[in-house]
């Protein structure tokens, strides 16, 4: 087998840019059309249907997500009847996520979510097969000049910041 060239890999890695955005981008409009809900929105049920009762502070890192990012798409999940919140009696300032019967129904039926399917398989490798993703992201957030951009989710144009860090 001849050893790969700079300009054969450069090609590779190229092809497999595109097909990263095109799973990503097929996966967001199937669930869009068959839930009605953003990528992130079902990525949240789903993770809450497997954690309930959870906090939401635990969510948002269950997630990998800033907490204010986590109670906008959890608004919204609330406003469609797919989750509820409560106090905890224990500690009044701890807030609790639950899914309604509805939130239950829809996790059954909603296709997989990109954003779960990477967060997963990422949680899965070792160290060091995660560190050359980290450093081969970093470096094409780098050449792309995309290093201070605030971070889009994925399906939807929710950023991943605070509110008040928003630009």
């Amino acid at each position: 087998m001849a050893k790969p060239t700079s300009e054969s890999m450069v090609a590779e890695i190229m092809d497999n840019i595109r097909r990263v955005f095109q799973v990503v981008n097929e996966q967001s409009k199937k669930v869009e059309k068959e839930t009605g809900l953003t990528g992130p929105q079902v990525w949240a049920i789903k993770v809450i249907f497997e954690s309930a009762p959870v906090r939401v502070s635990d969510l948002a890192k269950m997630m990998y997500l800033h907490p204010a990012t986590t109670v906008g798409i959890l608004d919204r999940l609330e406003k469609r009847g797919l989750i509820t919140r409560t106090r905890s009696s224990g500690d009044r300032r701890v807030v609790e996520v639950t899914l309604t019967d509805e939130g239950r129904e829809l996790v059954e039926t909603s296709p997989e979510v990109a954003s779960n399917k990477i967060t997963h398989g990422l949680e899965s490798l070792n160290l060091p097969e995660l560190t050359i993703i980290y450093h081969g992201l970093d470096k094409l957030t780098q050449i792309l000049d995309a290093s201070g951009l605030p971070p889009t989710l994925i399906g939807t144009t929710e950023v991943n910041l605070p509110k008040k860090k928003r630009k």
